[in-house]
């Protein structure tokens, strides 16, 4: 009887933009560290409030006021033409919105152009837009499709450059922080390797409202100390700013 073979499975285009990203993040020395976080104020304003944004929108805009505070936060290393440090005038958070195609899940990046100084509907209509809209309309995608057709030879020398040599560029295509959460389907990411200059990522919301908060970093750019420090302070400005907007303004009664 001939034993059972499997099968050879071609690599998508989306799957190879996915295997580009991960070889040029394995050069970055990434470091991560862990706060837990008592958000049992930011939870309870949340229950209360009519509309409430999703934690996703509450944590980008959040580590955009942090960015104001950290500028280590908008920076990015480059090597070329040799190594120099760019630092961006706003914060732009990549966010991962998944999309299902007929062939094969996929995970587009939606770009949000300074969050801190957008409210939490604007953010939240332009995740909406990516998740709703017609993807092969949607700019992101078809810069991913088109990327990863670009042939091999030539392909390596275009992510070098993209992530290189013009540091404006490489913000405004790929964001200065990255921020992923895989809490509401049950997990939590440990470990990941980002190609930005720092990732927010975080697990489940326990019975207690604590969360552990994770900042994984290029420590090229910055030390431990700083992300310490940068994730107190990113605790104090979600149980405070971000409790304040979500309560929105005291209305007085005559």
């Amino acid at each position: 009887m001939s034993k059972p073979k499997g099968r050879s499975i071609a690599i998508s285009p989306y799957r190879q933009l996915v295997c580009d990203l991960m070889h040029f993040s394995a050069q970055v020395p990434a470091v991560c560290a862990e706060r837990r976080m008592n958000l049992s104020e930011l939870v309870q304003a949340r229950s209360k409030a009519t509309v409430r944004p999703s934690y996703t929108t509450i944590f980008a805009k959040a580590y955009g006021l942090l960015s104001q505070q950290y500028p280590e936060l908008r920076r990015s290393y480059l090597k070329f033409p040799w190594p120099h440090f760019y630092e961006h005038p706003h914060s732009i958070v990549a966010l991962n919105v998944e999309r299902r195609l007929p062939e094969e899940d996929v995970v587009l990046f939606c770009l949000v152009r300074g969050p801190e100084n957008r409210t939490f509907e604007e953010i939240e209509a332009i995740v909406r837009h990516h998740r709703e809209a017609p993807i092969e309309k949607l700019r992101s995608y078809q810069r991913a499709i088109g990327v990863s057709r670009i042939p091999w030879p030539i392909r390596p020398l275009f992510w070098y450059l993209s992530l290189n040599m013009s540091g404006r560029r490489r913000c405004h295509n790929f964001g200065t922080f990255s921020l992923s959460s895989v809490g509401s389907q049950g997990a939590g990411l440990l470990n990941i390797q980002p190609i930005l200059t720092s990732a927010i990522h975080y697990g489940m919301l326990e019975k207690d409202n604590s969360l552990s908060v994770r900042l994984t970093w290029d420590h090229r750019v910055f030390d431990g100390a700083t992300a310490a420090r940068a994730l107190t302070d990113f605790e104090q400005i979600l149980t405070r700013e971000m409790v304040r907007e979500i309560e929105g303004p005291i209305r007085l009664v005559a």
